[in-house]
């Protein structure tokens, strides 16, 4: 699919002196709006009320969207990869907008199916395409760090729910007098549908900053000072490359799938579950009044641990190596999710620390893993191989929430449950990371028979087809 001149690759290689360090805002302005995601919490229950629907319908709205966000992310990565960041970011800033108009029209007119095709459908293709865009372009910027370039992008999208939500409750506070911000009031329909219409227009116009500030570097370009010798002396490095048709035929792709899917599943465990079994935990130690607010200033903290993880495990990555830093990730935090079942509700602060902890861990696998694929499978095709593993996040998406909630259901009515009621899904979780380190484990450097055969032929034609195995 051919892009207009203004947004092909071409008309944005950097001119000598460009300075790097201004790729990771251009990441930012993308990953920051896009991290909305994670904000849909702030008005569902409006949501729910307007349609006169169930948390469940409401709900499957963001697991359109993360479905959504893995599969375009699969099928347009050789796209982006072949067009460059900008034409990715420029098409990501219209599905995303217009997912938020189209879903604005589905709530004026309660419609819920529009609200599913606007939000889900169209705007979970604007969160893959703009998940992806930045991240063979920061590799190649950063080869000297690429687990720290990832991080500082990848760090957006854990970040967007701390300027998402309280900028939501803000704009519907303006929309809804009636509605001060706490759990005690709740939007209306009308006030949600103005939010979705200003989030889809001043998200179109951050996002367009960074498409149209983003370049790609030249051709044969390295950081002063740099050795690109120091890269293939670390383990699992390679300095050869693997189209991204070849990578999903080597047992690494589908190991590090596998260890992403539980990594995910088990942090979308905590996220489904900590802000009820905190307000359970103050209901059960006879403090209910303060449940509600604890609750929200939780899920606030376990954004900025979300975020953080990202930036800080994936730069830690660069020092002590991608495997071991996975190890780090599934083999402590089976330790935390062991701690949190059997001992994680005698005190607050414990239980805040160990969810807190799983949580960065979380964050951090999501971030180190393009820095991982490109240790293993050269940087030629990392976006479109990126594209192909994040359908590992679609599948945690829907397997996620499914195991909780249909633990839980079993276990009693919800409002009702105490910390013992969580300790199942809790062990589920703790199985799933053990899974995922014996994946990890299992890593080994790509055969060399699903390298490219020549240097020349990484520029001949950059499409997955032109590249068979030798």
């Amino acid at each position: 699919m051919a892009v207009p001149s203004f947004l092909a690759r071409e008309r944005i290689v950097a001119r000598p002196g460009f300075n790097r360090w201004l790729i990771p805002p251009a990441a930012l302005a993308v990953h920051l709006c896009i991290g909305q995601a994670y904000a849909t919490s702030v008005y569902k229950t409006a949501l729910v009320a307007d349609f006169d629907s169930s948390l469940t319908a409401i709900g499957i709205v963001f697991s359109i969207a993360i479905v959504m966000l893995g599969l375009s992310a699969a099928l347009f990565g050789t796209w982006v990869d072949r067009n460059g960041p900008r034409a990715a970011m420029f098409v990501s800033a219209c599905f995303w907008s217009v997912g938020f108009l189209v879903g604005a029209a589905g709530i004026a007119t309660d419609q819920l199916w529009l609200l599913y095709l606007g939000y889900g459908v169209i705007g979970g293709i604007g969160l893959g395409i703009g998940y992806i865009s930045p991240v063979s372009t920061l590799i190649k910027w950063f080869p000297d760090r690429p687990g720290l370039a990832t991080g500082m992008a990848i760090m957006g999208f854990g970040g967007g729910a701390l300027i998402a939500t309280p900028l939501s409750r803000q704009l519907m506070g303006w929309y809804d007098p009636a509605y001060d911000g706490t759990a005690a009031t709740v939007a209306s329909g009308d006030a949600v549908a103005k939010l979705f219409v200003t989030l889809g227009l001043v998200y179109l116009v951050f996002m367009m900053f960074g498409a149209f500030i983003v370049r790609v570097p030249a051709e044969g370009w390295k950081p002063a000072g740099f050795d690109p010798s120091t890269v293939k002396a670390k383990s699992l490095v390679t300095t050869n490359s693997v189209s991204a048709a070849n990578a999903i035929k080597t047992p690494q792709f589908w190991l590090l799938w596998i260890v992403l899917f539980c990594n995910v599943t088990a942090g979308i465990g905590i996220l489904e579950q900590a802000s009820p079994m905190i307000q359970d935990f103050f209901r059960e130690n006879g403090t209910s009044t303060v449940a509600v607010t604890a609750a929200a200033g939780f899920v606030g903290l376990l954004s900025l641990f979300n975020m953080g993880g990202r930036f800080v495990w994936s730069s830690t990555s660069d020092f002590i190596g991608r495997k071991p830093i996975y190890m780090v990730y599934l083999g402590v935090g089976l330790v935390l999710y062991v701690l949190l079942a059997t001992v994680g509700s005698t005190a607050t602060w414990l239980f805040v620390i160990l969810a807190a902890l799983i949580i960065s861990f979380y964050g951090g696998g999501f971030a180190t893993a393009p820095a991982y694929l490109r240790d293993l499978f050269g940087t030629y095709q990392v976006g479109a191989i990126h594209g192909r593993l994040l359908t590992a996040w679609a599948a945690a998406g829907v397997a996620g929430p499914l195991i909780v909630n249909r633990v839980l259901d079993t276990q009693g009515t919800p409002g009702e449950l105490v910390a013992g009621d969580y300790r199942p899904a809790l062990f589920i979780m703790v199985g799933l990371l053990a899974v995922g380190f014996v994946a990890n484990l299992l890593v080994r450097p790509v055969a060399s028979r699903f390298h490219e055969p020549t240097a020349d032929a990484l520029f001949s034609d950059p499409t997955p087809e032109a590249s068979t195995t030798r």
